[in-house]
């Protein structure tokens, strides 16, 4: 009786969980649906709100008097349009349309494009996936369709390069029969000659008869629009070999081709167009071998995106518009352990929906890198990143994430959020650089929009003064003028000023990551926050310096004398709002590596060097006028938010040995052994 009553009620305390676990799904999945569709409201909102001359750039310069393609001459005359003649064929139908209806129903068509190509990519995730996967797949997809640059730009140009994604995988997915497979590759093929390489994947992988047919309907709609528009096919076939050269310069940032990269790289004439051939032949093999053999694990999703990338790459232009096939990719599976399968997908997300100068630093060095950032990430897709297979028994059970035991907490509600759990093993490098440079360039550019104006924060200076000289620690201008009448005491804190504000805290997360990565994450986390939340400050109450507070009399120690119009904030004037004081985070981040120092440091003397650099910092931001003691004080009020918001979420900051913290284990777990006894 005992047992089954205990029977009974795991069932019951089992068959709960399930059902809270479906609850919480369902409610993930209508609230990425919701997303989507607010997503899309947004995009046609942003596209139909602007003036007529300037949505739909694309498509409004192929408007003459009596509609679409109504052109006087070539279609190429005008070295706007980029298609194959097959595609202005297609557009025929659309020369009867009034321009503001076709405006409005390209925007809607394009968008319902989209939706089908995430449904569809969705249907062909490689097997088995989970439950969870199944459902939330279509909505995500549809969600990073939506916020992918490619998308984006194809929205607001007015292009029809999603068409041919829609194509392929319709023929890959979808078809029955692989003469239908194959002539929806051959259609679009038409539309994008690249596509053409889809053929030799097809025949590799045993698919002969679609292969076939994706030649024989190229061929049959390219003879179609030679036959109806002879003079523009001999333009784009034979003039400009297959579109090269038409449209933007081939030079041009725009263009994410191979042969882009070199031309931009300073290569010209017989030498470019040799080493273009050279490396774009290497690519192809290497990538369609790669993508064969994807295909014939199972992985058919992946192999098709990888021919997309190498199609992509070895096209002599190809457009921001054309490289949807990148963002396919993210379906593919790398890393052995569990938190390295993020690196991945995060990194091609991050290329494909954020302009390349929020991924790189603005240094000439980097130029190189930043202006193709995108082709890298095609050419890595194809011919680098090391794919697991289905064969490998890291693919679906990689080695886990090594969780710290909760440690106890004065409070029941803590933490607030259990899933956020504490972490022991290190993270993944690479993928802590790419959110730490990504989040800091939207920082800068929250905190760069955040000005508020010149005198609103004249107006809260006054504030400030004021209420300092309540409380008696308007210490500002006499700190500052006593520091002026002593040459090697300016010097010293005008460089503490403009020197350690990034060097300190990186240092002490190098230290952290390599030494202390489970202390690198809650130390990281509060950091993050408090960032946060200066914004707000930012944004809700901007503040002008005492170096910009006309008729008080304070002195630039670092800039030298102002014109109180247009500051001067040396070589970053440019990149960085003068207005935003209040918090102030210079001290803010050296009171966050003092308290870090404090609560980590092995040696009384390491924790009481650790409280020197907030004490050289506060009296930095003061002498040289750059800041209120206030402003200390909130930086100070936004660290002690961000570490309490750190515990209240994740929980108490688990108390782990040096050597239990960097250990990682690097074997798959092991079945439980099953033999009977």
């Amino acid at each position: 009786m005992a047992n089954v009553e205990h029977g009974g009620a795991g069932n019951a305390l089992g068959a709960g969980a399930s059902g809270v676990a479906t609850a919480r799904l369902g409610a993930a999945r209508a609230a990425l649906w919701v997303i989507a569709a607010v997503l899309a409201i947004r995009q046609v909102a942003a596209v139909l709100r602007l003036p007529p001359g300037e949505r739909l750039t694309d498509l409004e310069t192929w408007t003459g008097p009596g509609g679409v393609l109504h052109v006087e001459g070539s279609l190429y005359d005008a070295d706007v349009f980029t298609g194959t003649p097959f595609a202005g064929l297609v557009l025929r139908p659309l020369t009867s349309a009034a321009e503001e209806a076709l405006g409005w129903g390209w925007t809607f068509g394009t968008l319902l494009l989209v939706v089908v190509l995430g449904l569809v990519a969705a249907r062909a995730l490689p097997q088995p996936v989970s439950r969870r996967t199944s459902l939330l797949a279509a909505p995500v997809a549809i969600c990073l369709l939506m916020i992918s640059l490619p998308v984006r730009n194809t929205l607001y140009l007015g292009q029809t390069s999603i068409l041919p994604v829609l194509l392929v995988l319709l023929g890959c997915f979808a078809a029955r029969g692989e003469r239908l497979s194959g002539a929806l590759i051959g259609v679009a093929a038409a539309l994008q000659p690249t596509v053409l390489l889809f053929a030799p994947l097809l025949w590799l992988t045993g698919r002969r008869r679609a292969a076939a047919s994706t030649g024989v309907t190229f061929a049959a709609c390219t003879a179609l629009a030679w036959a109806a528009l002879p003079h523009d096919s001999r333009t784009y076939w034979v003039h400009h070999l297959a579109g090269a050269g038409l449209g933007e310069r081939p030079d041009s940032l725009a263009n994410q081709s191979l042969h882009g990269a070199l031309l931009r790289l300073g290569l010209q004439g017989p030498l470019e167009t040799a080493l273009f051939l050279m490396l774009g032949a290497a690519v192809a093999v290497v990538g369609l071998r790669r993508a064969v053999r994807y295909a014939r694990d199972g992985q058919l999703l992946l192999a098709v995106a990888l021919t997309g990338c190498v199609a992509a790459v070895v096209s002599p232009t190809t457009w921001q518009h054309q490289l949807l096939w990148v963002l396919l990719a993210v379906v593919g599976r790398v890393g052995r352990r569990e938190s390295d399968r993020y690196v991945w997908p995060v990194a091609v997300v991050l290329v494909m929906t954020l302009p390349a100068k929020m991924m790189l630093p603005n240094m000439a060095m980097l130029h190189p890198l930043r202006d193709n950032v995108v082709l890298i990430a095609a050419v890595a897709a194809a011919c680098a990143v090391p794919f697991l297979p289905r064969t490998s028994p890291y693919y679906r059970t990689p080695v886990p994430t090594d969780y710290a035991e909760p440690a106890p907490s004065r409070w029941s509600r803590v933490p607030l959020l259990p899933f956020w759990r504490r972490v022991l093993s290190r993270p993944n490098l690479l993928l802590e650089l790419l959110l730490i440079r990504v989040g800091y360039s939207a920082y800068s550019h929250v905190r760069l929009a955040a000005t508020g104006g010149r005198a609103a924060a004249e107006e809260h200076g006054e504030q400030i003064h004021a209420i300092e000289k309540a409380l008696f620690i308007d210490i500002e201008h006499w700190a500052n003028h006593t520091v002026v009448k002593v040459p090697w005491l300016e010097g010293f804190f005008n460089f503490y000023y403009s020197s350690f504000h990034f060097v300190v805290p990186l240092t002490i997360l190098g230290v952290l990551y390599a030494r202390r990565p489970a202390d690198y994450r809650w130390a990281r986390s509060a950091l993050g926050l408090a960032t946060l939340l200066a914004l707000l400050g930012f944004w809700l109450y901007p503040l002008a310096p005492p170096r910009l507070m006309p008729d008080l009399g304070f002195v630039d120690t670092v800039h030298g004398v102002q014109d109180f119009s247009q500051p001067d904030y040396g070589a970053l004037t440019a990149l960085t709002n003068q207005y935003a004081a209040m918090p102030s985070l210079h001290f803010g981040w050296s009171l966050w590596c003092g308290i870090v120092i404090v609560v980590l440091a092995p040696k009384w003397w390491m924790k009481a060097l650790g409280l020197l650099h907030p004490l050289f910092t506060v009296s930095a931001i003061v002498v040289t006028a750059n800041h209120w003691v206030l402003d200390a004080a909130g930086g100070a009020a936004v660290v002690g938010a961000g570490f309490a918001l750190t515990h209240v979420l994740s929980g108490p900051r688990s108390r782990i040995p040096l050597k239990a913290a960097g250990a990682v284990s690097t074997e798959p777990e092991k079945a439980p052994d099953r033999t009977p006894s």
